[in-house]
């Protein structure tokens, strides 16, 4: 999915991450904290996403208030990842200029000898996130440009306020 965030001055940012999970709760994915989506997000605790199905010509997009998603959410989904990926969360200073690709490598060689035989632990800058929809809508594909669009509102007083748009 693509993910918008933005600074507290409003410079917009926006990049794909994996969609992990989607419950009563919003939308999660997980991240180095202090990567530049990291940053946005301790500055502006808002984001936008887009989910896009090209072949079945269909999006979502959900607008709402971010908030980090448990410490217990976080290790469980870490330790379910490969370990060469629990390894790279370890060694990249995400969002950071580096000399080189061999700064990356060595660091997770490094890493990959220090932890062997044991399990990774979760970085302490790292872990999830959860996007908590106030707006969902959703686009159909329609012939002529005439698409079908359906927002959902979060209203506190009445639940989910059910809207068509004009495309």
């Amino acid at each position: 999915m693509t993910l918008a965030t933005s600074t507290r001055a409003g410079e917009p940012s926006a990049r794909m991450v994996l969609l992990r999970g989607v419950d009563e709760r919003g939308f999660g994915f997980f991240t180095n904290y202090d990567s530049q989506k990291g940053g946005d997000l301790a500055q502006n605790p808002r984001a936008a996403l887009v989910i896009y199905w090209p072949k079945l010509g269909r999006q979502v997009r959900v607008a709402g208030a971010v908030v980090k998603q448990s410490p217990e959410e976080s290790i469980a989904y870490f330790h379910n990842r490969p370990l060469a990926s629990q390894l790279s969360a370890w060694a990249s200073p995400q969002s950071r200029v580096i000399r080189n690709r061999a700064v990356l490598e060595d660091a997770v060689a490094a890493l990959a000898a220090k932890y062997e035989g044991t399990a990774v632990p979760l970085p302490p800058n790292w872990g999830g996130y959860r996007v908590r929809p106030q707006t969902i809508e959703f686009w159909a594909h329609r012939d002529n440009r005439l698409h079908d669009r359906i927002r959902y509102s979060r209203d506190p007083k009445r639940g989910w306020r059910i809207e068509r748009l004009a495309p």
